[in-house]
């Protein structure tokens, strides 16, 4: 509240219920103690009232009536506390209906002296929470709190700071002032004191109830007050902690953090900081810090004022939502590039087995065709690779055995590793079973065996270790996952270890520490993407010098629980095909002449659309077709599932196959079992797979 906003005297205008000036309190001391309490209320951001049991005003601030949109001249001492519901309902504040009822029905629930949380959205779309508690003189504090911008953005704790910065830098020379008025008036009398002591308990009441913690330090760095936030935030009470010096209260690991702060602050300057200790549940907890330095009379620092504020879950919600950004945006990108670089694949995968058939003795076939088919499939499984990362590419989830999966890739790792990197497995539990695509968990060990090497230059040990880990509710709620049993897969190496900076970045794409050219950044990501994808979380632990464990927790299976195994189908045979006349719609050329050519082979006659509307057509004109094969993507108004549409409207007995190199048109595929989808690039084998249940 301004200085121009009070009444002229402010003994009465903040004189509470039941006390008398005439009882021994000292006026002038009682006037400076009212002043000093209006000061310090008005300091808040938040708004905060008093009302006695008879719902009479005992104090409020001046946040109070500008969050409220109440003229500072309704609040007085003593004012009804129904004269503010009844100003909100004749204005509307509570939307339509009898103002009356709706004065007595809020004037009837405060007298109940409940504790209560709520919420209420204004006209004006301004978001209070209000939470009101009971006094033990018979009387309630209600704190107001805007939160409309924290429902919009993660932006209240810097508005509020900003807010509280504000206001303690214009009212700290005159609580200075008070405070050294009120010392030299406790020194001369004892009633003073007295008095001192029951305002001080109120005082206490008071910021107790203030969901901030709070806290005053000398310039010896000795606590002379702390409210009761401030205290449990460090496993105290508030009156253990006043007397003791910070380092004691803190803890040695959270003053070696901050001590360069408070350095600043003893010197004059306010300073904001965030740092992280351990909670009282044992989990880490973050806190973002003020602290405004007590200047006197004399120009000299007396002691620092603290706030602050547990923002450990918005930076945990912050970092998440960065997280998810950053995977959204690679997987946009990946998705984008995935169905160009499948159908040059499929060209090229095509031709070359075309070339390797019809030339199956010639010696330059080995030494060509080989090398150019192997690096093709490496650039297709690249590609399911990424899109496996970026939550674009469906997995094959299976229970699979991590022990035995873990012996069989360490024989892979030994060779991988020079000879001066020592490869050791070890076990917990005699048979541990993840429901895990098999494929992409090789894939990981190996791009973590990899990045193990390259911390060890001169040599070392790596280490694979697996193990049933049970997570609960904090454990699981930190890596994102529900609660339960995981299968934990860690890979330790004493190589280099990474600093706090790195630690905290190592899992952002195409993120590298090595030198330009020897690495993509990607690796680690994918680990990352795959685990996530699978319903599992990443554990990371590094020390510099040291060496880094990076631990991979995968739902767990039991035995009992491991579905049977289906036995294997039929070989697939190309007689089945032979004669069919096969429409082939792509508006690939090149796709086209490679899947003309497969299916040539198989024994189909063919006739090619390079669009939808094309293809529609020939449906339409010619009976003898058999089957339909087309791109999902094409141009024009019909693609290829407008097309599917299309032949099961106007002839429902056709038979059509899809093919796409897009991983969303394949989970489109899982939710319509009945329209097969062949995924690029493929073989004329698995072309044939797709085709004959339909042609039989």
């Amino acid at each position: 509240m301004n200085e121009q906003d009070r009444p002229e005297d402010p003994v009465e205008e903040r004189q509470p219920s039941g006390e008398d000036p005439a009882d021994g309190a000292h006026p002038s001391f009682d006037r400076r103690y009212r002043e000093m309490l209006g000061a310090g209320l008005d300091l808040l951001d938040q708004g905060v009232t008093v009302f006695d049991a008879e719902l009479r005003m005992v104090a409020w601030n001046g946040a109070f009536l500008r969050l409220l949109d109440f003229p500072p001249e309704l609040a007085s001492p003593g004012v009804s506390f129904e004269v503010f519901i009844r100003y909100n309902a004749e204005r509307g504040d509570y939307g339509p209906g009898d103002p009356d009822l709706q004065v007595a029905e809020r004037v009837a629930r405060a007298r109940s002296f409940l504790p209560h949380v709520t919420e209420r959205v204004r006209p004006n779309g301004q978001v209070l929470s209000i939470r009101g508690f009971p006094l033990p003189h018979q009387g309630f504090i209600t704190v107001y709190t805007d939160v409309t911008e924290q429902r919009h953005a993660q932006q209240q704790s810097a508005h509020q700071q900003a807010e509280l910065e504000a206001h303690i830098r214009a009212r700290t020379e005159e609580l200075t002032r008070a405070n050294a008025e009120l010392t030299n008036a406790i020194q001369s009398n004892k009633a003073i004191t007295q008095a001192l002591q029951r305002s001080e308990q109120r005082l206490r009441e008071i910021t107790d109830a203030i969901p901030a913690a709070i806290a005053y330090f000398d310039r010896s760095g000795t606590y002379r007050y702390a409210n009761k936030g401030y205290a449990e935030w460090f496993g105290w009470s508030a009156r253990e902690v006043e007397g003791k010096q910070i380092r004691e209260v803190t803890g040695q690991e959270v003053y070696a953090l901050v001590a360069g702060y408070l350095a600043r602050a003893l010197a004059g300057e306010q300073v904001s900081y965030e740092y992280t200790l351990t909670g009282r549940d044992g989990m880490p907890a973050r806190a973002s810090s003020t602290l405004v330095p007590d200047i006197g009379p004399d120009g000299e620092v007396q002691g620092c004022y603290v706030h602050s504020v547990d923002v450990t879950e918005q930076r945990r919600t912050e970092a998440a939502l960065g997280q998810a950004q950053k995977m959204e945006a690679i997987g946009q990108l990946t998705g984008g590039l995935a169905h160009d670089f499948n159908n040059m694949l499929t060209v090229v995968i095509g031709n070359l087995v075309a070339l390797k058939e019809n030339h199956p003795n010639d010696p330059l076939t080995e030494n060509f065709v080989e090398p150019a088919m192997q690096a093709a499939n490496r650039g297709a499984e690249l590609i399911r690779r990424l899109l496996g990362f970026a939550r674009r590419q469906p997995l094959e989830p299976r229970p699979v055995e991590v022990n035995e999966l873990i012996l069989g890739m360490s024989k892979l790792i030994r060779r991988s590793l020079p000879s001066t990197i020592g490869v050791s497995t070890a076990s917990r539990e005699p048979c541990l079973v993840a429901l895990v695509d098999a494929h992409q968990l090789e894939n990981a060990l190996l791009n973590l065996a990899l990045n193990a090497r390259d911390a060890m230059p001169n040599g070392g040990e790596l280490r694979i270790e697996s193990s049933l880990e049970s997570l609960s509710v904090h454990a699981a709620a930190d890596l994102e996952v529900p609660p339960g049993d995981y299968v934990q897969i860690a890979v330790s190496d004493n190589g280099m270890g990474m600093d706090g900076s790195t630690l905290a970045r190592v899992f952002e794409p195409f993120f590298t520490t090595k030198q330009f050219g020897m690495g993509s950044g990607l690796g680690m990501s994918m680990v990352y993407g795959f685990v996530k994808q699978s319903g599992g979380g990443v554990r990371i632990r590094s020390r510099q010098a040291r060496g880094t464990t990076v631990a991979l927790l995968l739902p767990s299976i039991a035995e009992a629980d491991q579905p049977d195994v289906l036995p294997a189908g039929s070989d697939v045979n190309a007689a089945d095909l032979a004669g069919k006349l096969v429409l082939l719609a792509e508006d690939d050329a090149d796709v086209r002449t490679v899947v003309r050519m497969q299916l040539a082979e198989l024994g189909c006659a063919v006739v090619e659309a390079e669009n939808g509307a094309e293809a529609a057509d020939m449906v339409e004109n010619i009976p003898a077709i058999a089957l339909v094969i087309s791109d999902v993507v094409m141009p024009g108004t019909m693609d290829g599932r407008a097309l599917a549409r299309f032949v099961r409207r106007f002839r429902p007995e056709l038979p059509i196959v899809l093919m796409s190199g897009f991983a969303e048109a394949q989970a489109s595929a899982e939710a319509d079992p009945d329209l097969p989808l062949l995924a690029k690039p493929f073989s004329r084998d698995k072309l044939l797979a797709a085709l004959r249940p339909l042609a039989a």
